[in-house]
């Protein structure tokens, strides 16, 4: 990995088609998933820019959310607001169980969901299945308090697709599945689809939880519908949607679901 150069003045690159062309010096989130709005933030510095086997990979110091990692022009987190979607998106789970012992992280590749499963004393196994080496080498550098979670020797980390990782699972292996997924575009499209949803029931051994990132009711109803209907078909225990506030995510909101087998 290397540091973006070409820098302006303000520390801003001109090469990245996220900075925005309407304010200098601005990021701006676009996305088909949110047609007609864009939340932006005031980049002090372009701290990386790189392109993975899958997607660009950037990191920026803002000024008001402190460092802030992006992917394919999408936030993924900031120092400032992470905590509120780590946490949830890992303690709804295992707080809903008794003595979580094996839990599967598919996605989370900064490590957040790492940190926080690794606060509970009875989980014994921890395994991470992250398709980008870049993303968690990027986290490791720039976000290290986030990135904290590697460190847990209960840790594994498998570089490699969540989809085929778990198609090789044992079924009933997990207590709990926990899918940190980034939007439904490029190499987490298949992360929302119902194959995935049978392998995840199949690896949870009865009563196991999965918790998996669900969007925003504001701005995705047609995928979230699509989401509560396959996992109705799929888990035979609870199906529910939860959800936490992140003022950097789009709407200012993020959502959950929670199925237990």
């Amino acid at each position: 990995m290397e540091a973006a150069n070409h820098n302006n003045d303000n520390g801003c690159t001109n090469e990245s088609p996220y900075i925005s062309s309407v304010l200098p010096g601005w990021f701006s989130e676009i996305s088909p998933l949110w047609p007609g709005e864009a939340h932006s933030l005031k980049v002090e510095k372009i701290l990386f820019q790189g392109k993975s086997d899958y997607q660009n990979v950037m990191v920026f110091q803002s000024s008001t959310y402190g460092k802030v990692l992006v992917l394919d022009g999408v936030i993924q987190l900031t120092e400032r607001d992470e905590c509120a979607y780590q946490e949830m998106i890992a303690h709804l789970p295992l707080c809903s169980i008794p003595n979580p012992k094996k839990v599967l992280v598919i996605g989370g590749g900064d490590g957040g969901v790492l940190r926080e499963v690794s606060r509970h004393s009875s989980v014994e196994q921890i395994d991470i299945c992250e398709i980008d080496k870049m993303v968690v080498e990027v986290s490791k550098q720039f976000f290290p308090d986030v990135a904290v979670g590697y460190e847990d020797p209960r840790v594994n980390l498998h570089i490699g697709d969540g989809v085929a990782f778990l198609k090789n699972v044992a079924a009933g292996t997990y207590d709990a599945v926990i899918v940190d997924s980034s939007d439904p575009i490029g190499p987490a499209q298949e992360l929302f689809e119902k194959p995935f949803f049978d392998s995840i029931a199949r690896a949870l051994h009865p009563g196991g939880v999965v918790s998996t990132q669900a969007e925003s009711i504001w701005l995705h109803m047609h995928i979230i519908e699509e989401i509560v209907a396959n996992c109705r078909q799929i888990f035979k225990g609870s199906v529910n949607y939860a959800w936490t506030t992140v003022p950097t995510y789009p709407s200012g909101m993020i959502g959950f679901m929670l199925c237990s087998t």
